[in-house]
């Protein structure tokens, strides 16, 4: 692998395991929670323990400020919740783009199943052959979402992460399908390192036992947004799972060392 691509996956992980928080949903939702302030956001969840935070670029420069000298991620593509078709990411910026923003690495989103996947798989290809020219690395968000696909289906999913790794991309993002048996399937159809999205918020235990168990099947580690940025203590969550992914602890104790409550 290139030493470029090496050296900035380094600066998105630890010890070859990676805690991403994505705050691109802007675009996708809006001012929500969490992003408003976006500033006091990223300061809390890279001094809870995140290894990288991954934005659309024009946000950078309230980024750079308050990472604490962690990583960042600039996403490439991106869509409404209020346009005629979530589905259909369209391009938002470059990998010169990025690099003129400060990015470590650039990500790009991509609905295996849905009517939009033949044109992503030719922007995701196009994608990496760019960036690694300049040594940056590439996190595809591979999902399997289409009219009739199943987005939690193990054969689905692990259909859309060996499609990453096929056209070159250096890290792949996809759902978790509910366990870490399911899971396994998915971690072993590629060599790439595997994290899992958030998805949408539940519980503070739902959400460090889903980290627990993806990590026991094989997974690399997480890309989770809404689950850690929208939480009343976006720190402490951060914290908790970082003690999961970079400690190794069960969901119970990193809880209770978070100081969070241990709901059922």
């Amino acid at each position: 692998m290139d030493v470029g691509i090496t050296s900035r996956l380094e600066r998105i992980s630890t010890g070859g395991r990676y805690l991403v928080v994505p705050m691109d949903h802007g675009i996708t939702l809006g001012p929500v929670k969490g992003l408003v302030d976006l500033e006091t956001t990223v300061d809390a969840i890279t001094r809870g323990g995140a290894d990288a935070v991954l934005t659309q670029k024009g946000v950078a420069r309230r980024v750079h400020p308050k990472k604490n000298g962690k990583g960042f991620i600039v996403h490439l593509n991106g869509s409404t919740v209020i346009g005629p078709e979530s589905n259909d990411k369209r391009i938002t910026g470059s990998v010169e783009e990025a690099l003129r923003a400060g990015a470590d690495a650039v990500s790009f989103h991509m609905n295996v199943g849905s009517e939009f996947e033949p044109d992503q798989i030719t922007q995701l290809g196009e994608l990496t052959e760019k960036a690694h020219r300049f040594g940056v690395p590439v996190l595809a968000m591979n999902y399997a979402r289409g009219r009739d696909t199943d987005p939690h289906d193990a054969e689905n999913l692990a259909h859309a992460v060996r499609l990453a790794e096929e056209l070159g991309a250096d890290v792949v993002k996809t759902a978790y399908t509910g366990n870490p048996d399911t899971f396994e399937r998915v971690c072993e159809a590629t060599r790439l390192p595997v994290v899992i999205a958030g998805g949408s918020r539940g519980t503070d235990r739902q959400t460090i036992e889903m980290v627990r168990g993806a990590m026991d099947a094989g997974a690399a580690g997480v890309s989770m947004g809404r689950s850690i940025f929208q939480h009343d203590d976006p720190e402490s969550i951060t914290r908790a799972v970082s003690s999961v992914l970079h400690r190794d602890e069960d969901a119970e104790t990193a809880l209770h060392e978070a100081g969070l409550e241990l709901e059922a």
